[in-house]
């Protein structure tokens, strides 16, 4: 069912790729009656979720199963008190009862805060202090409740807490309420201004930044999943990300659902690449998406036909143009790359009728006006760096771009200074249209007068079979102001002595211009990252 047709209009041209992306929608769009309910009221056993777990378990759910749930759900929830405008936290890992909780909150109007399970205590009472939190759902497992409960007092939150499933001292378990609830719910009233979801940033360089997206938001995902992910009507969609993360809203949920595809979830704690291939293969998987590191645990392994699968893409991170040969050779698919930001939705990507450019981040997506730009606010010319940014749509709309960062409008201005917002990130553009990454500005290493994105080096160092993992920052050097530093994972196997960083350094640097010499070469067993996955840099420039 192609439910997404309703609120957009598409151009193509003759190449069959979309020129022109807008989109229609009500004052009061609301994507938990406007689009789960709708579909199903259409299309009642139509799958909509499909959930496994590392025990074995499994359960399959329609779009009616998901319309009764989410209203049992809003029932119990808007009787603890949960309304239009409150903050929910919202902690269930890879539950299906994720689903449930969403689409109930988005039906009162409350917003939505996802928060993974590793959170430490420090870390959810900052988020508990940021926001004042109505109610709390979380998973009963490990000690994910006690950590929350400490958290609570800390901030002095003052707020209703829930676990699903099991009972917890001190919580209300949802799923035994949600049972004796009515399973109807009369429209609540809400607007597509109004904010709808809460994701706190990962905070490479100092506190998250709490981004709040409208109701809008999932319509902005459309395209990542039709365009992009090629996610297909009565298709199943499989995205690796746990529910915390911004990465579940592109891949678990929206655009998926508004295209008719429905959604694979796997509920696991410890990744294992022979599983995950597994999974795709028993329950038949036809788009998969996952980030770089997924990637490239797998092209280590030696992969098994996927018959079903027809697409597969990746994002969160660049992806060097080695695994992305590797990937292909082992499956015949190619990798299509997109980019963008916890504050939009899909800004760059290889979209459909687009050749797929390894290691590029693609063009600029029909819903957005994106371009390269200079310090001094004009474009920047073909194949030279700059920042990209987005400038408002010709009618002022920004559909998908965030609303605002919690509390801290100052903030706010900064990024849409001059009217665009910054990305902060620098790229290069090619002559058909294609963006490179070259680096977040702040990561740009200058060393004897020359500016060098890490990625470019990155790309060169993952072509050696002894690399698993690795990073690129400049070091303080007082001949060149800074000197070019790898740090690398080796790949199992390899013995990281001097004779390996000898042989590392001469393979690079006889594929590179001198100025983009590694200089320094650090072997770790495992990168400093947050817990959203993204290596710290800041703690590898010593």
């Amino acid at each position: 069912m192609h439910l997404y047709e309703s609120f957009c209009r598409e151009t193509f041209d003759k190449q069959g790729r979309l020129t022109q992306f807008q989109l229609d929608y009500p004052e009061n769009f609301n994507f938990g009656y406007d689009v789960v309910d709708v579909m199903a009221a259409q299309a009642p056993q139509q799958q909509a979720l499909v959930w496994c777990d590392g025990e074995g378990r499994q359960a399959r759910f329609t779009f009616r199963d998901l319309e009764r749930r989410s209203n049992q759900v809003a029932q119990v929830l808007r009787r603890a008190g949960v309304g239009r405008g409150d903050y929910v936290m919202v902690s269930l890992k890879r539950h299906y009862e994720y689903w449930f909780v969403t689409v109930a909150l988005h039906k009162l109007g409350a917003i939505l805060i996802p928060v993974t399970h590793m959170l430490t205590q420090e870390d959810l009472a900052y988020r508990l202090s940021s926001a004042p939190v109505r109610a709390i759902v979380c998973t009963p497992q490990g000690d994910v409740p006690q950590r929350m409960a400490a958290a609570v007092a800390q901030a002095g939150a003052d707020c209703s807490l829930w676990t699903v499933r099991e009972t917890v001292p001190g919580f209300a378990n949802l799923t035994e309420a949600m049972e004796q609830a009515e399973d109807t719910l009369e429209r609540q009233p809400t607007l597509a201004t109004d904010p709808m979801i809460l994701y706190f940033t990962s905070g490479t360089t100092g506190q998250p930044k709490g981004v709040i997206h409208d109701f809008t938001y999932p319509l902005a995902h459309i395209l990542t999943a039709k365009e992009w992910q090629r996610a297909q009507d009565g298709g199943l969609h499989f995205t690796v990300a746990e529910t915390g993360w911004g990465k579940a809203s592109w891949g678990k949920i929206y655009g998926q659902w508004l295209v008719g595809s429905a959604v694979m979830v796997f509920d696991f704690d410890n990744f294992d690449p022979k599983r995950l291939v597994g999974i795709i293969n028993r329950y038949g998987v036809t788009s998969f998406c996952a980030p770089p590191t997924v990637y490239r645990y797998l092209v280590k392994k030696e992969l098994p036909p996927m018959p079903t699968l027809r697409y597969a893409t990746t994002a969160g991170e660049q992806l060097s143009p080695e695994v992305f040969r590797q990937f292909t050779k082992a499956t015949g698919l190619p990798l299509r790359e997109g980019y963008g930001q916890t504050e939009t939705t899909l800004l760059l990507a290889h979209f459909a009728g687009w050749e797929e450019e390894p290691g590029s981040m693609g063009v600029p997506s029909p819903l957005y006006r994106v371009r390269l730009q200079n310090p001094d606010g004009t474009p920047t010319p073909v194949g030279e760096v700059g920042e990209v940014v987005v400038l408002p749509q010709e009618d002022g709309r920004t559909v998908g771009l965030f609303s605002q960062y919690l509390g801290d409008p100052e903030r706010y201005e900064q990024v849409w200074a001059g009217g665009v917002y910054h990305t902060g990130d620098a790229a290069w553009q090619d002559e058909k249209g294609y963006f490179w990454f070259h680096g977040r500005f702040d990561d740009i290493i200058k060393t004897g007068g020359f500016r060098v994105g890490p990625y470019e080096v990155e790309n060169v160092l993952m072509e050696h079979p002894a690399v698993l993992e690795c990073s690129v920052v400049g070091i303080p050097d007082p001949l060149r102001g800074q000197a070019i530093k790898a740090v690398v994972v080796p790949a199992p196997g390899y013995v990281p002595d001097r004779a390996l960083e000898r042989e590392l350094r001469e393979f690079c640097n006889s594929r590179m211009a001198t100025y983009k010499w590694i200089r320094v070469v650090e072997f770790v067993s495992a990168m400093p990252k947050t817990i959203s996955g993204k290596i710290r840099k800041i703690e590898q420039r010593t």
